[in-house]
């Protein structure tokens, strides 16, 4: 149990971050977590898991990929406690191995979406995001980048050193000169958190400012992300929970005791509506994002019938 919680813990502080990262990582303690219980039958092993699922999945509201890892876990069978396991097992390797090889995936595909001698611009850390860089560069294409900081975690600090190490020429900017730049842009490349039925985005804070003002320079947008981002909530209207966190990100608990009539928002994430995102590069292929229900019927293999009332399939 100890463990279990350490886990959640270092996902809910973003110790572990990145909504592939957080996914993998909830999969891979699902699967130890059941590795080490002795549960006397099945009944007691069921109620154990199903604790450690709604721990983990409630750490991180925003990040879909997080309850569908869960999920995907928790669809183990079994009518003895050894063949649970053993089902669970299979199935979080299955999901982690799918997750690592979807990140390659996608940049074998979004690569071609880049022409040689492209300046791209990035916000946040996205993995998959990087991928489609990352081959590009391989090939031999000229390309430059220009990441923000992503205030106010700073992740931007984390994708211009894995440019760097690559040997991709970057630029840092702070968030709010995207526009600035946007004349120097010829294409935005990023990453989501989740995608919704209607193929809207949710990601970084500050991802639909930076797509608004490529939309308006008409610069393309490309979003990178797996199948597993995909929201099958929305497909009922649910809306996606957009985490607020802690003041203390953004300004220290004495700065703020300063100020008499000052509170701090701090929202991790917003929506980018599909109207300003070109095309949506997964795992399986690109597609419109007129297209995200297809993913969500196609590829994530939950139909709308096998979801109750209170969200849980």
């Amino acid at each position: 149990m100890r463990q279990l919680k350490e886990t959640a813990r270092k996902i809910k502080s973003m110790e572990i971050r990145g909504a592939g990262r957080i996914a993998r990582g909830a999969a891979a303690e699902l699967r130890d977590y059941a590795g080490r219980i002795a549960p006397k039958d099945i009944g007691e092993f069921n109620k154990k898991m199903k604790y450690a699922a709604g721990l983990l999945a409630s750490t991180r509201p925003t990040a879909v990929s997080l309850p569908n890892a869960v999920r995907a876990v928790m669809r183990y069978e079994g009518e003895t406690v050894g063949e649970a396991k053993s089902s669970i097992k299979k199935l979080a390797d299955e999901f982690i191995n799918n997750s690592e090889n979807a990140v390659k995936r996608i940049g074998e595909i979004g690569t071609r979406r880049v022409r040689d001698g492209d300046t791209i611009m990035t916000h946040c850390n996205s993995s998959a995001a990087i991928s489609i860089m990352a081959a590009a560069h391989a090939q031999g294409k000229n390309i430059s980048v220009i990441a923000t900081e992503s205030r106010p975690r700073m992740q931007g600090l984390i994708t211009i050193k894995q440019l760097d190490s690559l040997g991709i020429t970057t630029s840092l900017i702070v968030d709010s000169a995207v526009r600035y730049f946007m004349k120097d842009v010829d294409l935005v490349v990023m990453g989501a958190d989740a995608i919704t039925a209607n193929g809207s985005v949710i990601n970084k804070i500050g991802t639909s400012q930076l797509a608004l003002a490529a939309h308006e320079s008409r610069k393309n947008v490309i979003i990178a992300a797996e199948t597993y981002k995909f929201s099958p909530r929305t497909i009922l209207g649910e809306l996606v929970e957009i985490e607020e966190r802690d003041s203390g990100e953004v300004i220290s608990r004495e700065k703020l005791r300063e100020f008499s009539n000052v509170s701090v928002k701090n929202p991790a994430f917003d929506v980018t509506p599909r109207e300003y995102v070109d095309l949506i590069c997964t795992e399986v292929g690109a597609i419109p994002p007129e297209m995200a229900y297809v993913i969500i019927r196609e590829y994530l293999g939950w139909e709308i019938g096998e979801m109750n009332s209170d969200g849980v399939w």
